[in-house]
């Protein structure tokens, strides 16, 4: 599949639209995928010019050969902007083609979001996982995992996003306590932001996505985990917090109580001052698009405290069910929006896209499950994640279930791969080119994040 790389935030999409229109509606019909006539420009978000992203993109759509907005793509050069939709000549075909050499531990069809070996052909075996690849020195190795090496995070930018969000959080919206600070510096939130989001063109957006990780996790902490959380009472508890990401429309009378309510507790801050500077910078369609998908969020820690609360041990599928709700999602899905640029409304919405995005926070959130599974296990109560899930319902020893857990994480990143490339070869839209292929960068952050965050994760004694 073609890398759309880092395409200029000012570019005209309407042009390549334009000329795309014929072949995305023809292969998107071939996949059994809708796609509405006239595709909206990827809409840029102004900002402030802002330095290259680095060279290394990891796999995923991390492979390719390059597609720009011009001759060398395909595209028509003379297409004015506003060309009615179907008008002006059909894109050529593209030409996939590996750009690097393969790296030798990139498995066989789908290797990533449209290497060399790409086949959209689901095989009825999959193939055997290959040889690890390197992790950075002193990272957490979990053996059969699948995972992608990243560059290492721009260290410029990791010690600007470290000490500003640091400043927020302590003299904006007073996060926490002082005996708190360990805990926070040890989030690592510098390293996390600049992994994920290698493509951000400047440091705001990155911030956008510092502030609104940090809000989310203090929400966790403070109303669901260790941290004073309970599921007694939840639900009034993030009902009340998720106004402050949905704004409460009520009279004259009550709605000043309510906003003076948006200061009330450490949660309730942070979600307040994070959806401001994200408004800020996103375009209504990605506010919205992020609400939505925050209200998933809740709704996922809600079915977990309800579980608590009754004791019940859910069915490994009633588990993965939860997770796909209580689960990374809301911050992949911003992508384009720290990205400086914006996917449409209706590609966005697309079932095909929309199943891209769950298996990535779906892959993402078993990531989370098995590095913190020793820091569970060691925490007062009885936390749930799926190896203590399968351990229970599938009847399995501690190890077997853990390592059970890694072939589930495997098996969603395969589909999360295949599901990316089998869009990206249905739909060659540059917006949604980028999309993807900033969705394959978090999902490889994310990862990134948990192997090195040593303060927070160690692994069990099974190998």
């Amino acid at each position: 599949m073609p890398d759309p790389g880092l395409s200029p935030l000012q570019s005209s999409l309407p042009g390549a639209a334009a000329s795309f229109t014929a072949r995305v509606l023809a292969d998107a019909a071939a996949h059994g995928i809708a796609v509405p006539p006239g595709l909206a420009e990827a809409r840029p978000v102004p900002t402030e010019p802002g330095p290259e992203a680095p060279d290394g993109a990891p796999a995923g759509l991390r492979e390719g050969a390059g597609l720009s907005t011009g001759a060398a793509s395909g595209l028509p050069s003379g297409l004015p902007t506003g060309t009615p939709a179907g008008a002006g000549a059909v894109a050529a075909p593209v030409v996939v083609a590996p750009s690097r050499p393969d790296p030798g531990w990139a498995p066989r069809g789908p290797s990533g979001l449209g290497t060399a070996g790409l086949s959209l052909v689901r095989r009825a075996e999959p193939p055997a996982l290959p040889a690890e690849p390197t992790a950075p020195e002193g990272a957490l190795i979990i053996p059969g995992l699948y995972w992608h090496p990243i560059p290492e995070p721009d260290p410029v930018r990791v010690e600007e996003v470290s000490l500003r969000i640091k400043s927020w959080a302590l003299d904006e919206i007073q996060l926490y306590p002082e005996d708190w600070e360990g805990d926070f510096d040890g989030f690592r939130v510098g390293p996390y932001m600049v992994a994920c989001h290698p493509d951000a063109p400047t440091i705001e957006h990155l911030m956008v996505a510092a502030r609104l990780m940090v809000a989310e996790n203090a929400v966790d902490d403070c109303y669901c985990e260790d941290l004073g959380g309970s599921p007694i009472g939840l639900g009034g508890r993030l009902l009340l917090a998720h106004t402050a990401l949905d704004p409460l429309h009520s009279t004259a009378e009550y709605q000043p109580v309510w906003a003076e309510s948006l200061h009330a507790d450490a949660p309730r801050r942070s979600y307040r001052s994070a959806m401001e500077y994200f408004v800020g910078l996103a375009t209504p369609s990605q506010a919205d698009r992020f609400r939505h998908d925050m209200a998933r969020l809740h709704m996922g820690y809600l079915a977990e405290a309800a579980w608590d609360e009754t004791n019940h041990v859910p069915e490994v599928w009633e588990y993965l069910a939860m997770r796909q709700f209580n689960n990374f999602r809301p911050c992949p899905t911003i992508t384009d929006t720290v990205g400086g640029y914006e996917l449409p409304a209706d590609l966005h919405a697309q079932p095909a896209m929309q199943r891209v995005l769950a298996l990535a926070g779906n892959a993402s959130t078993i990531v989370n499950d098995l590095y913190s599974y020793t820091k569970e296990l060691a925490s007062p109560g009885r936390h749930m994640n799926l190896p203590v899930v399968l351990a229970d319902r599938e009847s399995l020893s501690e190890k077997d279930a853990y390592l059970k857990a890694v072939e589930v994480h495997n098996d969603l990143m395969r589909d999360f791969e295949a599901a990316s490339a089998e869009l990206a070869a249905a739909c060659p839209v540059p917006s949604v080119l980028r999309f993807l292929k900033g969705v394959a960068v978090w999902v490889d952050g994310n990862h990134y994040w948990h192997q090195t965050n040593t303060y927070r994760y160690s692994l069990p004694d099974f190998w």
